[in-house]
């Protein structure tokens, strides 16, 4: 069985969260299985490993779950982009539009440098708020997109055209 197909039956859907008329897709079942946690670090590490990527962020919360091993296995470092308040030293901020609501996100000031090459990873990819966000905070930074990587895509919500202002180079492993 393919990787898309046993992550399309690991995800699970949840009817109205985080409100009315939202079908949530839940990671979790994936993260309740090593191997196929594993299969897709694996994959995610086969799709990447010739790149000259200088770093891997991700988006909380989820993007930490698969960027961050990914990081590891490629020997670069990982960058987190957390909401507003949660980093400890001084930061650069984006405030976005996200699908129901808004927010703020945050990066250490000093874990880009000028030119460097940033995977922006996350586990779903819907509006491309938060992805763009993440997007404009690297550049901000002086750093450069390399590309996004999602786990799902909610293809029918154009996420991706929102991020070509950034990169061409978005993937995913299921949509929907």
């Amino acid at each position: 069985m393919s990787l898309q197909s046993k992550l399309s039956q690991a995800i699970r859907d949840i009817p109205n969260f985080p409100k009315e008329g939202i079908v949530f897709k839940d990671i979790t079942p994936i993260m309740m299985n090593p191997e196929l946690s594993l299969e897709v670090v694996d994959h995610l590490y086969e799709m990447y490993k010739g790149s000259s990527l200088d770093a891997v962020a991700g988006i909380e919360s989820r993007g930490f779950l698969f960027g961050y091993p990914l990081a590891m296995k490629l020997g670069v470092p990982f960058i987190l982009i957390r909401k507003k308040g949660k980093l400890p030293h001084k930061v650069l901020s984006i405030s976005y539009d996200l699908e129901y609501g808004s927010s703020t996100i945050e990066m250490h000031i000093d874990a880009v440098s000028s030119g460097q090459k940033i995977l922006v990873h996350d586990d779903l990819l819907a509006t491309g708020g938060s992805a763009g966000a993440a997007g404009r905070l690297i550049q901000k930074a002086g750093g450069e997109v390399a590309g996004f990587n999602f786990l799902v895509s909610l293809d029918f919500l154009n996420g991706k055209e929102q991020l070509k202002e950034f990169s061409n180079n978005i993937t995913n492993l299921v949509a929907y």
